[in-house]
């Protein structure tokens, strides 16, 4: 049966739900820079992007500013806020927002914060996420980078301020239950795809090469050495003898 105009436009869309996020590389290398600079001190950003389907698009991002317990400075930061998405928008670049980034320390990072934040996010936008750096892990060869968000039965009870023993049990949730974590996919744009090619070397290179670049393996690494010199310790004495 054929629909006008007006009853395709006045029937409510349904949206899909997130399945992925898919974040540029360049967004990717801001987060983890600004992450690293402050390091340990937590930092937070904003996540600019498109909202395609099940899918949302994080195609760039800036840092906010430290903020300090002041009203005045928070305000700062506000306005700081719209100037440089207002810039941005003027340089024709992805102003929409679709979330922030923040630090963590050692995986810790559910914090009644991070649920308040995302209830202010959800009051103006549909679909947001917020990815979560942790630079501490960095150091031994993790990309420690999550994309989370509130389930949606988590934020019915928080709506509501209706956290009983019974409602707990009748929606079936725990503390693992409160953040859901979206899959993250990486992607490059063409051009930097065919630049990153001819940077590539021309001899072969074999998953052992790969596997020699793995950071997390050097505290075995330093381990088996260690063991290796108390036994030329101990050939070194025998000789001796």
């Amino acid at each position: 049966m054929a629909r006008s105009f007006l009853q395709v436009a006045a029937t409510e869309e349904v949206a899909p739900p997130l399945r992925a996020v898919q974040i540029e590389g360049l967004a990717v290398l801001k987060i983890i820079k600004h992450c690293k600079e402050f390091s340990p001190s937590l930092v937070t950003g904003q996540l600019l992007g498109l909202d395609v389907g099940s899918v949302l698009e994080v195609t760039n991002c800036f840092p906010f500013p430290i903020r300090e317990e002041d009203e005045e400075i928070e305000a700062e930061g506000a306005n700081y806020q719209l100037e440089m998405m207002r810039c941005l928008r003027e340089v024709n670049v992805d102003n929409n927002t679709v979330g922030w980034y923040q630090s963590m320390l050692f995986g810790c990072f559910q914090t009644v914060e991070l649920i308040e934040t995302f209830m202010n996010y959800q009051e103006n936008i549909r679909r947001c996420v917020c990815i979560i750096y942790d630079p501490s892990r960095a150091n031994q060869g993790v990309l420690a980078l999550k994309a989370l968000k509130l389930s949606d039965s988590f934020m019915d009870l928080y709506r509501n301020n209706n956290f009983t023993g019974e409602k707990l049990r009748e929606k079936n949730l725990s503390w693992v239950d409160i953040f859901e974590e979206i899959p993250i996919k990486v992607s490059n744009s063409a051009l930097i795809s065919a630049f990153m090619t001819e940077l590539e070397d021309d001899t072969p290179v074999t998953q052992c090469d790969y596997d020699r670049l793995q950071l997390s393996t050097s505290p075995y690494l330093e381990r088996n050495v260690e063991f290796l010199i108390e036994c030329m310790d101990d050939l070194s004495m025998e000789q001796q003898k």
